[in-house]
């Protein structure tokens, strides 16, 4: 409670540090902010046409030409936040190491800092990939607003993973390194680019062990089907979610001074 109340009141430094990357990513750009609609415009654009209308690709169970397609963008979207909040969790200490050592302000304004800033990103992208369904007629229904807890499952499980590296990876700079390698099997070891019906029976029993997968099932079942997705196969994301936010904080409790010594 106590940090809640300390991130409460820092609240204005969180929204102004947010507002400031926002600004900064697109500066001296003659387009600006347009550039955050076009890029995954584009992306949508390309996905659908190659994969709707020249290769045809068809997803099992899905009759609409677009299903690939959003099985696909449902997939790459979502990912992308997650490592989005991990890969610059596991940075921002190092990162504001010059702000650590002059100011004086909660340590958590940094996490929460990266999480909001890639929630208004993924918002962005995620309304426009929304408003595509609607006008090609794929849009779920009421089921999408089930994409809520899975949204909730997922940000709990990233911060968490994102603040126990970024800890550790203050302190051991192979950890950052070693992760971008893992990040990149962990994607093409997840069913984001192909169906997990399509691997051998042995190969998706394997898959039981990549918590990932559950979590972009369920938004590939709720986006691509129409349908409300298993949530017992999110149990398993959570409580790993949950063990890395509480060994997070402990860590970081533990260690916040050495941190600043180490940068």
């Amino acid at each position: 409670m106590g940090a809640l109340n300390a991130l409460w009141a820092y609240r204005g430094f969180i929204l102004g540090s947010v507002k400031r990357e926002f600004q900064s990513k697109y500066l001296n750009s003659l387009l600006g902010v347009a550039w955050t609609v076009i890029q995954p415009l584009s992306m949508i654009i390309v996905y659908t046409i190659i994969f709707s209308q020249i290769m045809r690709a068809k997803l099992p169970g899905v009759e609409s030409s677009f299903g690939y397609s959003i099985y696909l963008c449902a997939g790459i979207l979502t990912w992308g936040l997650f490592a989005e909040i991990v890969s610059r969790g596991q940075n921002t200490f190092l990162e504001h190491g010059n702000l650590l050592k002059k100011l004086s302000f909660p340590r958590l304004c940094l996490p929460v800092t990266v999480v909001a800033t890639a929630m208004v990103n993924f918002a962005i992208i995620f309304g426009l990939f929304s408003l595509f369904l609607i006008v090609s007629g794929t849009f779920p229904g009421l089921v999408y607003f089930a994409i809520v807890p899975v949204l909730i499952v997922q940000v709990i499980f990233a911060i968490g993973l994102g603040i126990t590296l970024g800890v550790l990876n203050v302190f051991f700079r192979d950890v950052g390194q070693a992760f971008g390698v893992i990040l990149q099997f962990w994607f093409w070891l997840t069913p984001i680019v192909y169906p997990i019906t399509i691997l051998p029976e042995r190969a998706q029993e394997l898959m039981g062990y990549n918590p990932m997968v559950g979590l972009m099932g369920a938004y590939q079942t709720i986006l691509a089907r129409g349908e409300l997705p298993d949530w017992q196969a999110l149990l398993p994301i959570l409580v790993l979610g949950i063990f890395f936010c509480l060994t997070g904080m402990r860590l970081f409790r533990k260690h916040a001074g050495e941190i600043v010594d180490e940068l």
